[in-house]
């Protein structure tokens, strides 16, 4: 009979329908639980691995490292040739991803390298220098420049900067700030304050009772040491020669450099402002 109903079938659109549901809880609770065994993986390689990219290191973390690098480029350079070392500078506002952001820690060594021998003088440097750091020097476009890396992802570069010097840089890049920088401490005295204060009187400017000092570990245990001081217009570093005994390192206008003793005092003369430092190297 056509009028007749069926028994044992069911519309699809009945009760069989909840199947896709469970389907997506059981999706749903394995992404949970993947998300949370990825979070815990994550810690525990933040907590026991070594950093693998520059963004894993803080400030904190990399200023050691600077300071070390200081030290070892101060003793790379000698004592002899060790002009100064410059103070930790840091700039902030750089952006370690989209979303934070950090800051930079960039300290500097000068080295004397009269003209004609700048390419020798970082070649000499690059020799003397950590093998794991595998330091060299390339043509650049300005010159000879030495590069190297003092590891934790902290770069070295050197360049000549055309008035009988070169200019070593060592450069954390972007990083969180983290705790932020603190300097080595810088006590006691290697008889830098006093040639400091001999180069001021000679050029008639005041002595500080301070002058701020600037301090590296040498790797032997010692520690390299930068006096410095900001003075009056001086025209001429005749006043200096005296105290060069009429042999100075480096005497290219503004730039004069000379040994005291076993200090290198090394004067920017300007008809604006003078600015002098006396250094003790790293021996050996």
């Amino acid at each position: 009979m056509s009028g007749a109903v069926r028994t044992g079938s069911v519309s699809s659109t009945g009760p069989a329908a909840p199947a896709p549901a469970r389907r997506r809880r059981w999706l749903l609770a394995v992404t949970v639980l993947w998300a949370v065994l990825l979070a815990a993986l994550t810690w525990t390689s933040v907590r026991d691995d070594p950093p693998t990219v520059r963004e894993q290191r803080t400030l904190d973390q990399a200023g050691p490292v600077v300071d070390r690098a200081v030290g070892e480029l101060a003793r790379a350079a000698g004592a002899s040739t060790l002009l100064e070392l410059g103070p930790a500078r840091i700039a902030a506002g750089c952006r370690v991803t989209p979303f934070a952001d950090g800051a930079r820690l960039r300290r500097e060594v000068g080295v004397l390298a009269p003209d004609g021998t700048e390419r020798s003088v970082l070649d000499g440097l690059a020799e003397r220098l950590p093998a794991s750091w595998r330091a060299g020097v390339a043509s650049g476009p300005d010159g000879p420049e030495l590069y190297a890396d003092a590891g934790e992802f902290v770069a070295v570069a050197g360049r000549p900067t055309g008035d009988g010097r070169v200019r070593l840089t060592v450069d954390t890049g972007c990083r969180p700030v983290g705790s932020g920088y603190t300097a080595p401490p810088a006590t006691g005295d290697g008889g830098e304050a006093a040639a400091l204060a001999a180069a001021l009187r000679a050029l008639d400017q005041p002595v500080e009772a301070a002058p701020e000092l600037v301090t590296a570990p040498c790797p032997g245990g010692a520690t390299a040491r930068t006096a410095r001081s900001t003075a009056g217009p001086t025209s001429s570093a005749a006043a200096l020669a005296p105290l060069a005994g009429g042999t100075p390192l480096l005497d290219n206008p503004p730039v004069y450099a000379y040994r005291a003793g076993t200090v290198t005092v090394l004067a920017d003369l300007t008809p604006d402002a003078s600015r002098l430092t006396a250094t003790v190297g790293c021996p050996g």
